[in-house]
C-alpha cells in the first residue's frame, strides 16, 4: 500500500469530520430529529420521493431540513423560504439515495469498525476520548446511534466517489511538467482563496432554449449578488453544486487547487467581489472571493520509511481471526523464523507495496491517515507495531528509518499533482453527479 491508499484513507478520514463539529451542529441531526417509531394512533411516515427502488421518507426530509437551518443561522447565512430550502434538501436527499443503492450494488460495505474508526478520530479531533463520545453528544443534542448511520453513510458515498471520480483522474508527466512551467509565472500560486460558488447546471445535450433559459437565469442571479444581495441565500435557494446546503462556500483553497476556470477569475477579484457568469463543462458559475492569504509552507520536512502487511477482513476472516494472523506474522518475525519481506510478498493484500516486500518507501508522516500516522509515531527505527486497524484492513508496520529532507524540488512536483487533481476533481464529481441524477428513476410525491 503505497502512498495512493494511505491518502484515500485520509480523503475518506477528512470526509468523516465533516460530521465532527458537534457544537456547531455541522451535519448532525439532533435527537429530536432521528427517525424513531410513531407513537399509536398517528400517521405512519410518508414518502416524498421514489429513487430507483428507494424512497426517500417524510421524517428524512424533515430532520434534515432542520439540521441545515440550524447549520446555515450558525453560518450568519440568510434562509431562503421553507418551500425552497426543503425543495433544495429534498434534492439532496435523492442524490445521497442514488449514491448509497450505487454503493451497495458496487459491494461497498461500510463495517462497523471503520465506523469506530472515524469516531474515534472524531473523538480525538474533541478532545475526548472514544467511550465518552455518546455523552459529548448526547449533551448536544444528538442521537449517538443516529449519528452513526450519518457517518457510515458519508464513508460509503466518499468510498464511491473515490473509485469511480478521483481514481480515474489521470495526470500524465508531460501534463504536470507543463503544469509546474505554467504556475511559476500565475498569480493564483501565491494565494490561498476562501470563496463560495453558485452552479446552474446545463445537461450534455441540452437544447437551445434550455441553455438560453440557464443563462438568463444565472444572469439574474450574479446581478443580484453583485448588488447586495446576500450570496449564501442565493446558493442555498438556487445552487446545484455539492455545496449549496453550505451557502456555496468552497472553505480556504490554494490558488493552484480550484478549476482553472475559477482560478483565472478569482485571482481578478477583491474579497467581498462577486465575478460575472463563467461557463464551464458542469455548467455555469457565479463566485465570490471571501477572502485571500499569502500561501505557503515548510521546505524541510521529517520523512519516515516503512513497511507493512495489509490483510483485510472477509465473510471466511473476520476481524478478529485477521488480527490473530497478523500477530503470528509479527512473532515469527521477531523470533528470526521469517523475514517481513518475505511474509508481506506472500500475504500482503496491498499490491502497490506487496511486490516490493511491503515496503512503503520515504513519505511525510502527515501523508498518512491518523490511526496509520499515530501507530508510526510511537516506534523506534527498527521497531514493528501490534496489529492495528484502519479503513482498508488491519496491518503491521516497521520504521525503517527517519530523516529530515529538503523536499524543496519534490514539494513543488508533489504540490502541483495534487493542485492539478484537485483542480480536475471538483468539476470532475459534478459532472459524475449530474450524470447520476440524470440516469437514475425519480418520481417526488406530491
Amino acid at each position: 500500500m503505497r502512498r495512493t491508499t494511505v491518502s484515500l484513507i485520509g480523503s475518506l478520514t477528512a470526509a468523516c469530520l465533516l460530521l465532527a463539529a458537534v457544537t456547531a451542529g455541522i451535519g448532525v441531526a439532533s435527537a429530536k430529529d432521528a427517525p424513531s417509531a410513531k407513537p399509536q394512533g398517528q400517521p405512519l411516515d410518508r414518502i416524498v420521493a421514489i429513487v430507483n427502488d428507494g424512497v426517500v421518507l417524510e421524517s428524512e426530509l424533515d430532520a434534515m431540513t432542520r439540521q441545515i437551518s440550524g447549520q446555515l443561522r450558525a453560518q450568519n447565512v440568510a434562509l431562503p423560504p421553507q418551500k425552497v430550502l426543503r425543495s433544495q434538501v429534498l434534492d439532496q436527499l435523492v442524490l445521497d439515495e442514488i449514491q448509497a443503492q450505487l454503493a451497495d450494488r458496487s459491494g461497498i460495505k461500510v463495517s462497523d469498525q471503520q465506523v469506530n474508526d472515524a469516531l474515534a478520530n472524531i473523538a480525538k479531533q474533541q478532545g475526548i476520548s472514544f467511550e465518552d463520545l455518546p455523552a459529548r453528544l448526547a449533551q448536544d443534542g444528538v442521537d449517538y446511534a443516529y449519528y452513526r448511520e450519518q457517518l457510515r453513510g458519508a464513508i460509503a458515498r466518499e468510498m464511491l466517489r473515490q473509485r469511480d471520480v478521483l481514481a480515474r483522474i489521470v495526470i500524465t508527466p508531460r501534463e504536470l511538467d507543463q503544469y509546474i512551467a505554467n504556475q511559476q509565472n500565475t498569480v493564483s500560486a501565491l494565494y490561498e482563496y476562501e470563496a463560495s460558488d453558485i452552479l446552474i447546471p446545463i445537461a450534455q445535450d441540452a437544447s437551445p432554449d434550455q441553455l438560453a433559459a440557464a443563462s438568463k437565469q444565472a444572469t439574474q442571479i450574479d446581478q443580484r449578488a453583485q448588488h447586495g444581495e446576500d450570496f449564501g441565500k442565493l446558493a442555498v435557494t438556487y445552487s446545484q453544486a455539492e455545496t449549496a446546503l453550505q451557502g456555496g462556500s468552497l472553505g480556504w483553497r490554494k490558488g493552484t487547487g480550484l478549476p482553472t476556470f475559477l482560478a483565472n477569475v478569482i485571482v481578478h477579484l477583491k474579497p467581498g467581489q462577486v465575478s460575472d457568469v463563467i461557463r464551464a463543462s458542469s455548467g455555469l458559475h457565479i463566485v465570490k472571493l471571501v477572502a485571500k492569504r499569502p500561501a505557503g509552507g515548510p521546505q524541510i520536512v521529517q520523512q519516515v520509511h516503512l513497511r507493512h502487511i495489509l490483510i483485510k477482513p472477509t465473510e471466511l476472516q473476520d476481524d478478529a481471526t485477521v488480527r490473530q494472523k497478523l500477530e503470528q506474522m509479527r512473532s515469527q518475525i521477531l523470533a528470526g523464523k521469517e523475514t517481513f519481506a518475505v511474509l508481506a510478498k506472500t500475504n500482503s493484500q496491498d499490491p502497490g507495496s506487496a511486490v516490493n516486500g511491503g515496503d512503503l518507501g520515504w513519505a511525510e508522516l502527515g501523508s498518512y491517515v491518523p490511526q496509520f500516522a499515530a501507530e508510526v509515531a510511537q516506534l523506534k527505527v527498527g521497531q514493528i507495531s501490534q496489529p492495528f486497524h484502519t479503513q482498508f484492513g488491519w496491518h503491521i508496520v516497521q520504521l525503517l528509518g527517519r530523516r529530515d529532507f529538503d523536499n524543496s524540488k519534490d514539494a513543488v512536483r508533489e504540490r502541483a499533482y495534487e493542485a492539478l487533481r484537485d483542480s480536475r476533481l471538483q468539476e470532475a464529481t459534478e459532472l459524475w453527479l449530474q450524470q447520476l441524477r440524470d440516469g437514475a428513476y425519480v418520481k417526488l410525491q406530491p
